[in-house]
């Protein structure tokens, strides 16, 4: 079709005109008959928002996807773009796409008039037939519908009451196409009321002219929740002319965010040296912003972003590399001490409530990735609810109860000091889940005034030897992970000791990108129950 040049040719072709949306219903019906994939890269959304977005389609209805930032809304309008046909005739040389078949501006109308089948055709891809803008405050009517231009109306001679003088906007120039909108609330709303025109009449009205232009455009829209409290609100009768309203969400599972996070993410890097980053630590990373979903310390209502996981597995992946290039390690594995360096990723892109702003963006993210690594150690190991309650701590506190301790630690105190429930919140008198006795070894060793210090910058022999001093630790890694060589290994024999300290069971000291792990002292533990 694209080597007709002229609308005689284009008739003789027996080419038919549709409007935007009847193509877009035509050509999303045959896709789903055919079996192919309507969105490629979107994911979660399988059974929730593409089906939402196929019926109104299929309805031929404007739509506005409405969810929290991170939920990939942008890219779904912008693929949008493959259910629209491969190319379109237009009239060469018009500002508002019009169809040689059915030209509707005057100047198109003119040429049409004076040039018959000789009138030329040019054909429109179909990403050119998408545009979007982002919603600010300083928008204006002229932009998104158009304006009279004086310099034209100077250059060409023409009054203000002619027609061709106008300067069409954003919206006109992408006539017989996808128009979007993000953030939405954040339009005026008198820009909002230049809107209604176009979504319900489907006509275009410029500084009083009495001519109506009509538009053949599907608009679309984003918008965040937050923004109809906040920054502004959509207008209840812009609300009213949008068809379909569509809720996205975030990943619902971690496996479908680590889908998300391995396409978006840059790790297929030249970098010399290799780098191996296995699933348990991507779903670690991912456990991060889970876990920010569901901190009391978080705005839910910002919403945590995709994006964190997306840069902190960056970061995480130039972490390695940079150990490498500092150690001449040529093959690098990730250690929990490399979480520390992904705290940018973090701080950023985690909005507060007033207890976070006051403990500080590092402490919460530090809070988040150790609620993601127990989780983790939770998978993996036994409890450690239990773990070094023997004669010798009893001793070393001194009349400060176990009991006691537990009960301070897990906050389930009730008044006059009587004991309600057990560290792990069980009601009192229920069994105790198995524990095992290897960690009363390790913190054994720990009581007599030993301690280890890890970095993610030691060679990876220095690492390794550094762990293994601690007795027993290797072997009980190595009985319930079965790690397939050394650096699996060592990556689980710091995960347990991070999981004792998570259960308050061993003192740990960020200091100088060192990591170092020590008894948990007595004024720290009087300092707790207090």
């Amino acid at each position: 079709m694209t080597q007709i040049h002229t609308l005689g040719e284009l008739r003789s072709s027996g080419y038919k005109v549709q409007s935007v949306k009847d193509e877009m219903r035509a050509n999303l019906l045959a896709m789903i008959a055919r079996g192919e994939e309507t969105f490629p890269g979107i994911h979660g959304y399988e059974r929730t928002v593409l089906p939402a977005i196929h019926n109104a389609v299929l309805s031929r209805h404007d739509i506005i996807l409405l969810g929290l930032r991170g939920q990939a809304k942008t890219r779904i309008l912008r693929s949008l773009t493959a259910l629209l046909d491969e190319h379109v005739p237009i009239i060469a040389g018009c500002e508002i796409n019009d169809s040689p078949l059915a030209p509707s501006c005057k100047r198109c109308r003119r040429l049409a008039a004076d040039q018959g089948d000789d009138l030329p055709v040019a054909w429109l891809r179909r990403d050119d037939r998408y545009r979007e803008k982002l919603a600010t405050p300083d928008v204006t009517v002229a932009d998104l519908i158009g304006d009279i231009d004086p310099i034209k109306a100077a250059n060409q001679r023409l009054t203000y009451a002619d027609e061709e003088v106008i300067h069409y906007g954003i919206i006109p120039r992408t006539n017989r196409g996808i128009f979007a909108i993000n953030e939405l609330p954040d339009l005026a709303p008198r820009i909002q009321v230049a809107l209604l025109n176009i979504l319900e009449e489907r006509d275009l009205q410029i500084r009083g002219f009495p001519i109506r232009i009509p538009m053949d455009v599907v608009l679309v829209f984003s918008a965040n929740p937050e923004d109809y409290t906040s920054r502004g609100n959509i207008i209840t009768p812009l609300k009213d002319r949008i068809d379909s309203q569509i809720l996205t969400h975030y990943p619902q599972k971690v496996e479908i965010a680590r889908r998300i996070t391995d396409q978006e993410a840059w790790l297929q890097r030249e970098a010399g040296i290799t780098t191996e980053i296995p699933q348990y630590v991507r779903d670690l990373v991912e456990n991060i912003a889970f876990a920010a979903r569901e901190s009391e310390l978080v705005d839910q209502s910002s919403g945590v972003s995709a994006r964190l996981t997306i840069a902190a597995m960056e970061l995480l992946q130039s972490n390695l590399e940079r150990r490498g290039a500092l150690t001449g390690d040529r093959s690098v594995f990730p250690r929990l001490s490399d979480l520390a360096m992904v705290l940018p990723a973090i701080t950023g892109k985690v909005e507060m409530v007033y207890e976070g702003e006051q403990q500080g963006a590092e402490v919460v993210a530090r809070k988040l990735i150790g609620t993601a690594v127990a989780k983790l150690f939770e998978q993996k190991f036994p409890p450690v609810e239990r773990a070094g309650r023997s004669q010798d701590r009893d001793r070393r506190y001194g009349e400060l109860d176990m009991d006691d301790l537990d009960d301070a630690f897990a906050g389930k105190r009730k008044k006059g000091g009587a004991r309600a429930t057990s560290p792990a919140g069980r009601e009192s008198g229920t069994p105790e889940p198995p524990t095992e006795p290897a960690y009363d070894s390790i913190l054994a060793w720990f009581v007599e005034g030993n301690k280890i210090t890890l970095s993610d910058e030691q060679k990876f022999a220095e690492y390794f030897a550094e762990l293994k001093r601690v007795p027993r630790l290797a072997e009980t890694a190595a009985k319930y992970v079965k790690p397939s060589r050394d650096e699996e290994l060592a990556f689980w024999m710091e995960m347990i000791l991070e999981g004792l300290h998570q259960a308050l069971r061993l003192s740990r000291e960020d200091l100088d990108s060192t990591i170092t792990f020590r008894e948990l002292m007595k004024f720290n533990v009087l300092r707790t129950v207090k």
